[in-house]
């Protein structure tokens, strides 16, 4: 889990890559015409082992980017494996059949390119960005893994270390830390699922055997619980044939029942504050939960973001930081961990600063609700509604103009993980613009009620401890 708040305000689509790609042939999924905007060129298909793949050919720069997405993440890890999902993150670096530790980074930065992986929700991710002649040989070596994992009592325990001093430098040893991405979920929610400790439990992973780890490789590891997303300069031909040489022969294996993981609609207001012994000033998180994925009004929601949080523009940066002075900045969005349309089930909008000492919390909640009155009780003015599309859409061409294709990956591999659908990166901006100002209006009333409403406030325990004598 790489750095996850290291996020600014256009990552409301960090993954959408939707345009700045040349106009090409679309094949596979339902209905792939998007309304407007650049097509992505997106071919679909599915190996008999139930590996999903997405090919995006796109010869602007000789690079290729590979992502490969497993349906695991740490929300739906079973209970009593909190951490698992993350402690896997760090395994698949650690060997396989003919890659030996930290070979398949080495193989990759060897020949020019970046490597990472991340947990997130609802999957775990690797990618690797490579010059396009080293293509196969990148196939070769995640298919490699796939099938051959080295778990062995060794690496099991040296990334159990290796997790744990992660957490500690992350979260226990650090100001804020956890704050809120990792905290709001357990104030907010109420399934074990959305509201568990995600980064999980020292005793799970110190607790975990080597025939844990293998079941949970086993399980979760599989070609049948996968997407492969192939995007850049790459003959389509010659790519579906080698993804066929190394990845078929990969047997599919049975998967458990999906977790319930639906949130109960929340109908009380929540509040819950804590001491931050290393915090040297106040925080203040807010969180309601949100409309379901993909539906009208989730993207109205996605729209109201914009108005209300994202940008140095918005209505909450406008009146919290330009105003009023409270704090340096004011963060949030849908999603802390990604974007709007990377998860596959109940999430949060939040919003959170760190301000000053002599605001108080119920000053800035009431600052908040005062303009989230505004859009409740009157629809946005159409010159609001156009910059906020005109927000996503600048959003969108800047990452596509990403040498890395990232983005591009990261929300096809959504797509065809969670909806079996990647051409729904077509039908985006369709999406946002079928958006009117009176529904934009109608979720505020309806989602950014006092009674869905979570509030976490962050307590400065080094401010007290320095002002003692």
């Amino acid at each position: 889990m790489k750095d996850p708040l290291a996020r600014c305000w256009i990552s409301l689509l960090v993954a959408a890559a939707l345009t700045g790609c040349a106009a090409q042939p679309v094949t596979g999924g339902r209905d792939q015409q998007g309304t407007g905007g650049i097509r992505i060129p997106v071919e679909y298909y599915k190996l008999d082992n139930g590996l999903k793949v997405v090919l995006s050919r796109e010869s602007s720069a000789p690079t290729v980017t590979v992502g490969i997405y497993y349906h695991i993440g740490f929300r739906i890890e079973p209970r009593g494996r909190t951490g698992f999902a993350h402690l896997f993150e760090h395994l698949m670096f650690q060997g396989s059949a003919n890659l030996g530790k930290m070979e398949f980074v080495r193989l990759v930065e060897g020949n020019g390119g970046v490597v990472n992986g991340s947990t997130r929700f609802d999957y775990t991710n690797y990618f690797q960005i490579v010059p396009a002649n080293t293509l196969e040989t990148i196939l070769w070596a995640e298919a490699d893994r796939m099938k051959g994992l080295a778990i062995t009592q060794d690496n099991l325990v040296n990334q159990q270390g290796v997790v744990k001093n992660e957490v500690r430098d992350s979260v226990t040893n650090q100001p804020f830390g956890g704050f809120p991405w990792l905290s709001m979920p357990q104030v907010a929610n109420e399934n074990w699922y959305n509201a568990h400790n995600f980064y999980g439990e020292l005793a799970d992973i110190d607790a975990a055997t080597l025939a844990d780890a293998r079941a949970f490789f086993d399980t979760y590891y599989a070609p049948n619980n996968a997407v492969l997303v192939v995007a850049g300069d790459f003959g389509p031909v010659q790519a579906r044939q080698w993804i066929e040489k190394y990845f078929a022969a990969i047997p599919a294996r049975a998967q458990p029942p999906r977790p319930d993981i639906s949130e109960p609609v929340q109908q009380h207001n929540k509040q819950h504050s804590y001491v931050d012994p290393l915090a040297p000033r106040p925080g203040l998180a807010v969180a309601w939960q949100v409309p379901a994925r993909g539906t009208p009004e989730h993207y109205a929601f996605g729209l109201l973001d914009q108005i209300l949080l994202q940008g140095e523009d918005s209505a909450l940066w406008q009146k919290l930081v330009q105003r009023r002075g409270y704090a340096g900045g004011v963060g949030g969005g849908i999603n802390l961990l990604g974007n709007q349309f990377n998860y596959d089930g109940p999430m949060l909008w939040t919003l959170y600063l760190v301000h000053d000492p002599e605001v108080s919390p119920e000053a800035i909640l009431a600052d908040v609700d005062a303009e989230i009155a505004r859009l409740r009780n009157a629809p946005p003015m159409p010159a609001e509604l156009e910059r906020a599309l005109t927000k996503i859409r600048a959003g969108l061409y800047d990452l596509a103009g990403s040498s890395t294709r990232f983005g591009l990956v990261d929300l096809l591999a959504a797509f065809a993980l969670f909806d079996d659908d990647p051409a729904e990166i077509n039908r985006i901006e369709a999406g946002f613009r079928a958006v009117t100002p009176a529904m934009i209006s109608d979720v505020a009333r309806r989602f950014l009620r006092d009674d869905n409403r979570s509030v976490l406030i962050v307590e400065p325990g080094r401010a007290v401890a320095e002002s003692q004598p």
